[in-house]
């Protein structure tokens, strides 16, 4: 399936909406989050509505975080950004975190 047409289905099924900016690789404004499940200055973890997306860089810090509005900026150095799917993880037999650390 083509990435327009996946794009298009999920929008049109789901009524889902996320955006993604990132100014220079330094400054992340992600819409569409329900949750943090885990940051540091490495990597940080958002559960939202297309899934679990992880970035990695140096120097990452949750600038503003509004879950009301789902919204999230991040400052730093990005080096990756990678989304999973939600149902993959929950149906692991080890969790997430434990996929991570092997």
């Amino acid at each position: 399936m083509a990435l327009e047409e996946r794009k298009g289905n999920n929008i049109n099924n789901n009524n889902i909406m996320q955006n993604i900016i990132l100014e220079n690789r330094e400054k992340l404004s992600i819409s569409g989050v329900l949750d943090v499940l885990s940051f540091d200055d490495q990597i940080v973890i958002l559960e939202t509505e297309l899934g679990l997306l992880t970035i990695k860089g140096e120097n990452l810090r949750i600038n503003k975080l509004s879950l009301d509005t789902t919204e999230v900026v991040i400052d730093g150095e990005v080096y990756n950004l990678g989304y999973s799917e939600k149902d993959s993880i929950q149906k692991s037999n080890g969790g997430f975190f434990n996929k991570i650390f092997k």
